[in-house]
């Protein structure tokens, strides 16, 4: 039976044996190691993207596969064949597939009527690819994820619905400061707080940016205008500006924190120079294990 990797709640019982196998596959990378020889993934573009595409592509090749590139004009779905008709040509060629989209519905589609695994890549409800990478940082940072807190703040968007949720299932405390009007969604949160309480973890909501980041281990920020958002831009930097992640917050934070960006980020909007630039930033290593984390995503749900 084909599995997918369309939400955190995807990888639910076995998200540490996944981040252990990317943390082996990192260290062991280069070992003539090829568990998906012969086996091709097919990457369909809605959105443009840097780390998404070349990550997943490496990794393909480093794995002993190959990857296909695709975007909206390179398909009939373009043109109007439906996503139905499309995931099912595409299960004929293909081992696999990731998709980028706008909307959480068409990967949901997709992943219906497709017979190989399909992976989110980003869409506008979660990006599962991003949180794996994530707490496999921090993994690497402290040694440990369990009792470690993680303040996200700004928008409640696809990246915190999916930290919500990763969070939970790895027993760290999350608090999310995020203005009125631009929580994350009320479903994730209402089984991100079930998970947590299950594994003994916190999770929380708070208008407050500074009450969100108070003693956090991990601070976390993310763009405040997504693609697709852009006539929101001034309105949105009017209503972000507070959230800013900068030296002021940090100073309310554990003094060991560290700080986390998924990048892009929008330099002097939702994060400092001065932070981002910083010995307590590892959105390099983020952008890095975005890599490994996919290898043993793309292995365990292919292999």
């Amino acid at each position: 039976m084909k599995r997918d990797l369309i939400t955190m709640l995807d990888v639910q019982d076995d998200i540490l044996d996944i981040l252990d196998l990317a943390d082996r596959m990192k260290k062991e990378r280069n070992k003539d190691h090829q568990p998906l020889k012969g086996k091709t993934l097919a990457m369909i573009f809605e959105k443009s993207s840097t780390r998404t595409r070349v990550s997943f592509e490496v990794g393909m090749i480093e794995l002993g596969g190959f990857a296909v590139t695709l975007n909206s004009k390179d398909l009939q779905m373009g043109r109007g064949e439906t996503v139905a008709d499309t995931a099912r040509v595409l299960s004929r060629y293909v081992s696999g597939i990731m998709y980028r989209a706008y909307e959480h519905s068409m990967v949901l589609e997709l992943a219906k009527y497709a017979t190989v695994p399909i992976i989110n890549g980003l869409d506008n409800f979660e990006h599962p690819c991003q949180i794996m990478a994530d707490l496999l940082t921090v993994k690497e940072r402290f040694g440990r994820l369990s009792g470690i807190k993680m303040a996200y703040v700004g928008d409640g968007n696809n990246v915190c619905n999916s930290l919500m949720l990763g969070c939970s299932m790895v027993g760290m405390d999350i608090s999310c400061g995020c203005p009125k009007g631009y929580e994350p969604d009320p479903g994730v949160v209402a089984k991100a707080k079930e998970i947590a309480w299950k594994r003994g973890s916190k999770l929380e909501l708070m208008e407050s940016p500074h009450q969100a980041a108070q003693g956090a281990d991990v601070v976390y920020t993310d763009v405040w205008v997504s693609m697709g958002q852009e006539e929101e831009s001034r309105m949105r930097q009017k209503v972000f500006n507070p959230y800013q992640v900068n030296a002021k917050l940090l100073s309310v934070a554990n003094p060991r924190a560290i700080v986390m960006h998924c990048l892009p980020a929008h330099r002097g909007m939702e994060i400092t120079d001065e932070v981002i630039d910083s010995e307590r930033s590892v959105v390099l290593d983020q952008a890095e294990n975005r890599l490994h984390a996919q290898k043993a995503i793309l292995v365990t749900l292919m292999g």
